[in-house]
Protein backbone atom coordinates (compact mmCIF):
# COMPACT_ATOMS: atom_id res chain seq x y z
CA UNK A 1 0.00 0.00 0.00
CA UNK A 2 2.80 2.41 0.57
CA UNK A 3 3.71 2.24 -3.07
CA UNK A 4 0.25 3.27 -4.09
CA UNK A 5 0.13 6.27 -1.85
CA UNK A 6 3.31 7.84 -3.06
CA UNK A 7 2.26 8.11 -6.70
CA UNK A 8 -1.04 9.58 -5.60
CA UNK A 9 0.73 12.14 -3.43
CA UNK A 10 3.04 13.01 -6.27
CA UNK A 11 0.04 13.43 -8.56
CA UNK A 12 -1.63 15.66 -5.98
CA UNK A 13 1.57 17.65 -5.66
CA UNK A 14 1.67 18.05 -9.41
CA UNK A 15 -1.90 19.27 -9.49
CA UNK A 16 -1.25 21.58 -6.55
CA UNK A 17 1.92 22.88 -8.21
CA UNK A 18 0.02 23.56 -11.42
CA UNK A 19 -2.62 25.41 -9.45
CA UNK A 20 0.08 27.48 -7.77
CA UNK A 21 1.59 28.40 -11.13
CA UNK A 22 -1.83 29.31 -12.50
CA UNK A 23 -2.53 31.40 -9.39
CA UNK A 24 0.80 33.18 -9.73
CA UNK A 25 0.19 33.86 -13.42
CA UNK A 26 -3.29 35.16 -12.69
CA UNK A 27 -1.96 37.39 -9.92
CA UNK A 28 0.73 38.86 -12.19
CA UNK A 29 -1.83 39.35 -14.94
CA UNK A 30 -4.11 41.25 -12.54
CA UNK A 31 -1.18 43.40 -11.39
CA UNK A 32 -0.41 44.31 -15.01
CA UNK A 33 -4.04 45.18 -15.63
CA UNK A 34 -4.11 47.34 -12.48
CA UNK A 35 -0.93 49.13 -13.56
CA UNK A 36 -2.34 49.78 -17.03
CA UNK A 37 -5.58 51.08 -15.53
CA UNK A 38 -3.67 53.45 -13.24
CA UNK A 39 -1.60 54.62 -16.19
CA UNK A 40 -4.72 55.24 -18.27
CA UNK A 41 -6.21 57.26 -15.41
CA UNK A 42 -3.08 59.40 -15.17
CA UNK A 43 -3.12 60.05 -18.92
CA UNK A 44 -6.79 61.02 -18.83
CA UNK A 45 -6.16 63.34 -15.89
CA UNK A 46 -3.27 65.03 -17.67
CA UNK A 47 -5.37 65.49 -20.80
CA UNK A 48 -8.13 67.10 -18.74
CA UNK A 49 -5.62 69.47 -17.15
CA UNK A 50 -4.22 70.43 -20.53
CA UNK A 51 -7.70 71.04 -21.88
CA UNK A 52 -8.55 73.23 -18.88
CA UNK A 53 -5.34 75.21 -19.36
CA UNK A 54 -6.13 75.73 -23.04
CA UNK A 55 -9.60 76.96 -22.16
CA UNK A 56 -8.19 79.40 -19.59
CA UNK A 57 -5.62 80.68 -22.06
CA UNK A 58 -8.32 81.24 -24.68
CA UNK A 59 -10.58 83.05 -22.21
CA UNK A 60 -7.83 85.24 -20.75
CA UNK A 61 -7.32 88.70 -22.22
CA UNK A 62 -4.27 89.23 -24.41
CA UNK A 63 -1.03 89.45 -22.49
CA UNK A 64 -0.30 93.01 -23.52
CA UNK A 65 -3.57 94.68 -22.60
CA UNK A 66 -7.27 94.60 -22.06
CA UNK A 67 -10.10 92.84 -23.80
CA UNK A 68 -12.10 94.64 -26.47
CA UNK A 69 -15.14 94.71 -24.21
CA UNK A 70 -13.23 96.46 -21.41
CA UNK A 71 -11.84 99.03 -23.83
CA UNK A 72 -15.33 99.80 -25.16
CA UNK A 73 -16.71 100.20 -21.65
CA UNK A 74 -13.90 102.61 -20.75
CA UNK A 75 -14.59 104.65 -23.88
CA UNK A 76 -18.26 104.89 -22.98
CA UNK A 77 -17.37 105.91 -19.43
CA UNK A 78 -15.02 108.57 -20.76
CA UNK A 79 -17.74 109.97 -22.98
CA UNK A 80 -20.24 110.04 -20.13
CA UNK A 81 -17.68 111.77 -17.91
CA UNK A 82 -16.89 114.36 -20.59
CA UNK A 83 -20.61 115.04 -21.07
CA UNK A 84 -20.99 115.64 -17.34
CA UNK A 85 -23.25 112.67 -16.73
CA UNK A 86 -20.72 111.11 -14.34
CA UNK A 87 -18.86 112.91 -11.57
CA UNK A 88 -15.15 112.43 -11.09
CA UNK A 89 -15.79 110.04 -8.19
CA UNK A 90 -18.34 107.98 -10.14
CA UNK A 91 -16.02 107.83 -13.12
CA UNK A 92 -13.08 106.66 -10.96
CA UNK A 93 -15.21 104.03 -9.22
CA UNK A 94 -16.56 102.59 -12.50
CA UNK A 95 -13.12 102.70 -14.10
CA UNK A 96 -11.63 100.74 -11.16
CA UNK A 97 -14.47 98.24 -11.42
CA UNK A 98 -13.80 97.63 -15.12
CA UNK A 99 -10.04 97.38 -14.65
CA UNK A 100 -10.55 94.94 -11.80
CA UNK A 101 -8.70 97.05 -9.25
Amino acid sequence: MLRRRRPLLRGAALVGGTAAVAHHYGKKSQQRQDAEYAQDQQIAQMQQQQYAQQQQAAAAPPAGGMSQEAMQQLQQLGQLHEQGVLTDEEFAAQKAKILGA
